[in-house]
């Protein structure tokens, strides 16, 4: 069922509302970081009320009045916790996941919210400026949830759990002989270097144009896919946001959630020409394999894409403490 609404004359994005029974909710989440879940995560979400922040997001006015409160920590992974207030006192408890912050991301449209309001879980559909489509869960919707306006970029910080992260297949490689193929490859890269590394206004002119100087250059193409950037989101109604992705290590530190040694991967995953790079801080548990990837290694991974939003049209990117 798609709804849109409107709230304090706001022209919010489209929502899309799914029931319980619709929704995954966190089990698999959580087992990223333990095995077990019934014991550590109650003791987790106990020990961060005594050192619990209010993040703002998009909403200067936070207060302990509100309805719902959303408590995080400032710390590089943490867990955000959803209560329900009455009277300035938490009532019940809502929801809780896992997060990583990120100070990686790129200017997006929110096109579509899929949430459940019962939980407080939203993926939102986002759109880059070049048009690429990125699906993320919404770390700060319950501060941000009435402050969406459709047709505003917003800077949205990109960062993720790893269910699996490994080296990449370094012998995956597609041999290309069909000439036209071929010919359009070298045409394209030709033209391209021949022009500062941007594509002319006539490029496919051009291109129809090219033809190969010598014998060599209509040789066979090899392309590694163990080294390329790629990202596809889910295609599960309400779970797009359990990606597979494929990039280069650009950084690599450790830091700790709850006692337990994580490994932060900063990868890239989209990089075209023209266009920001799609860059993702990657949350991992340090095991023997985690620990051996290293920066400028390719990967591959599955995991569980999440978004912050803290501020419109941001070009540089907001840290929570900011």
């Amino acid at each position: 069922m798609t709804i849109n609404y409107q709230y304090k004359n706001i022209q919010s994005p489209t929502k899309i509302t799914l029931t319980d029974e619709q929704s995954a909710g966190h089990g698999d989440h959580w087992r990223i970081l333990t095995d077990d879940m019934s014991h550590d995560v109650p003791e987790w979400l106990q020990q961060m009320i005594e050192k619990a922040a209010m993040p703002k997001g998009l909403n200067t006015d936070v207060s302990a009045k509100d309805s719902c409160l959303l408590l995080s920590e400032n710390q590089p992974c943490h867990i955000n916790q959803v209560l329900a207030m009455k009277d300035g006192k938490p009532e019940c408890f809502i929801n809780a996941y896992p997060c990583v912050d990120s100070p990686y991301g790129l200017s997006c449209k929110i096109e579509r919210m899929i949430v459940n309001d019962n939980s407080h879980d939203a993926v939102l559909r986002l759109r880059t400026a070049d048009g690429s489509i990125i699906y993320a869960f919404d770390q700060l919707y319950t501060a941000n949830r009435h402050l969406y306006q459709r047709d505003t970029a917003y800077f949205v910080n990109f960062s993720a759990w790893a269910h699996e992260i490994k080296i990449s297949e370094q012998n995956e490689v597609i041999k290309v002989e069909d000439q036209e193929a071929i010919r359009y490859h070298r045409a394209f890269n030709d033209i391209v270097a021949a022009n500062d590394g941007k594509m002319p206004d006539d490029l496919q002119q051009q291109i129809k144009a090219w033809q190969p100087e010598t014998k060599e250059q209509m040789a066979p193409v090899e392309i590694n896919l163990g080294h390329m950037c790629a990202y596809l989101f889910g295609d599960t109604l309400g779970q797009e946001d359990e990606a597979w992705c494929q990039g280069q290590v650009l950084g690599k530190q450790e830091t700790l959630f709850n006692g337990k040694t994580i490994i932060l991967f900063d990868v890239v995953v989209l990089r075209e020409q023209d266009a920001d790079p799609f860059v993702m801080r990657i949350g991992a548990l340090k095991t023997p394999d985690t620990a051996s990837i290293n920066v400028h290694d390719y990967v591959q991974a599955n995991v569980w894409l999440q978004a912050a939003i803290y501020k419109e049209n941001q070009h540089v990117a907001q840290s929570k403490a900011s």
